[in-house]
């Protein structure tokens, strides 16, 4: 049995989460350092992710395929930007069994380099596009930084999409496209509402002309990067000799896309809504929905059968849910574990309710406490709703509450320094003075809007040169 939560999420967030995470029975330590264990728990949310994902990516022609976990270095190395990006943390192969392999064989990074080689195989005229391809994979990238659970792992459990277009303008739509995705999926199924927008130069994708990102707002006023998708232009089709034949029977270089999402989503919309009981989750990405919890001081048996009554029902419903009936733990135990699992609605059975063929409902967010009545059990499912739009809503909120515009540098310095709030404030966007903002502050551009917008003020927050565009400043992990 997990015991409770002992480390107070205001006092040491990052050792409360890891005890969220282990407690609750999510992920653990492995053997290997830096390698997690997804429990059954935490793997059933990351199914519901792929669920809701795949529907999304097949809704717009996109397939499902696989290739290979090692990567030939002479593949790896034709894009210089890539692999000047990723060669810090590519973990190599270098002996098959008790023989020296000819050529070094990177476990994937990330899998651009070994698809292209056969997208140059598979592309050969404009009748072959789009190309649209995802998969469902692990990448290993050997992280010298510290290591977390699910959100900074040296592997990781992820999705990457990789497209290929005749146009421009077709892959910087897709590119978008998916960020919407992503978007709606962080909001739908996890409750987390995100800032969508394009990346600097310093902090885009290696090789990429455009990253978008999806980037959350964290309750100690850091943020963090739960998706992106990259718009490749021709950086990849040219060293990888991707080439198609117009209507004109002319050789084009294509246009490209890839785009991922991984389990460092989940790990986010755990720092954003645990506390210090544990785990919070929407209904939608819950394991469990309910939890029946039969009070077996009186009447034990027909309790039981009673709360058996209302299993049945509310699974007929297409409830997900569990029945505690185990009799050697307390209900204050199964109270507070259902907690610690974030489960968001405890349903009570004892006595009084098998008496007035009624349940004792208790939500996990607001804890308020009411009864239905038997025949009134097809409204936990519009309860469950309630829930989640409840607690998107408040997370939209408290969002917008840690945003602040800045025009003064020492106030940006201190604010984001010291992580008071998050910062939009008008930049001149150049790798020199995020060089230098990161150096005085710790802090990072997180997200620069997407759309044009009025500059908050002509001159640049930190170097005072003219400012380009408006930017988010913060903290990440």
């Amino acid at each position: 049995m997990a015991e409770g939560i002992d480390i107070k999420k205001e006092n040491d967030i990052i050792s409360w989460y890891n005890q969220v995470l282990i407690k609750s029975e999510m992920v653990d330590f492995s053997a290997v350092k830096g390698f997690a264990v997804y429990k059954p728990y935490g793997y059933e949310m990351w199914e519901r992710s792929v669920q809701y994902l795949d529907s999304k990516f097949k809704s717009i022609g996109v397939k499902n395929a696989y290739f290979p976990l090692l990567i030939p270095e002479s593949i790896l190395s034709k894009e210089t930007e890539h692999i000047k990006g990723f060669n810090p943390e590519v973990a190599w192969v270098v002996m098959g069994g008790d023989t020296k392999l000819d050529e070094r064989l990177a476990i994937r990074p990330t899998s651009e380099t070994i698809m292209y080689d056969s997208y140059s195989r598979w592309i050969k005229s404009y009748r072959d596009l789009p190309l649209l391809i995802n998969q469902w994979n692990t990448t290993v990238r050997w992280e010298t930084k510290e290591t977390r659970l699910l959100l900074r792992g040296r592997e990781v459990l992820w999705q990457e999409g990789h497209c290929v277009f005749r146009t421009a303008e077709e892959a910087d739509k897709n590119a978008r496209e998916i960020l919407q995705f992503y978007k709606q999926f962080l909001e739908e199924m996890l409750a987390v509402p995100s800032i969508i927008g394009k990346k600097s130069e310093s902090e885009k994708f290696a090789g990429a002309v455009t990253s978008y990102a999806a980037e959350v707002v964290l309750p100690n006023n850091f943020m963090s990067q739960a998706a992106t998708s990259h718009n490749l232009g021709q950086n990849f089709s040219k060293p990888f000799d991707i080439k198609f034949l117009d209507e004109d029977n002319v050789l084009q270089y294509p246009f490209q896309t890839s785009w991922g999402i991984s389990m460092r989503s989940l790990g986010i919309m755990v720092i954003v809504y645990g506390d210090n009981k544990g785990l919070v989750l929407s209904p939608r990405i819950a394991p469990y929905q309910c939890a029946i919890i039969p009070i077996l001081k009186e009447e034990k048996e027909k309790v039981l059968e009673y709360s058996r009554e209302v299993e049945s029902k509310l699974k007929e419903q297409g409830i997900r849910l569990i029945l505690e009936d185990r009799e050697d733990i307390s209900p204050g135990w199964k109270l507070n574990d259902s907690d610690l699992k974030g489960i968001p609605l405890k349903i009570q059975i004892g006595k009084r309710e098998l008496e007035s063929r009624v349940v004792s409902i208790k939500t996990r967010t607001g804890q308020e406490s009411t009864q239905l009545n038997f025949s009134e059990l097809n409204k936990i499912k519009d309860k469950l709703d309630e829930i989640h739009n409840a607690m998107l809503s408040k997370a939209k909120e408290e969002m917008a509450a840690k945003i602040k515009e800045e025009t003064s540098k020492e106030q940006f310095v201190n604010a984001i320094k010291n992580s008071l709030y998050i910062v939009k404030a008008p930049w001149c966007s150049t790798p020199d003075c995020e060089e230098q903002i990161k150096g005085e502050t710790g802090a990072t551009s997180r997200v620069i809007p997407i759309e044009k917008e009025e500059l908050i003020d002509k001159n640049c927050i930190f170097c005072g040169k003219p400012a380009i565009v408006n930017a988010y400043f913060a903290k990440s992990y």
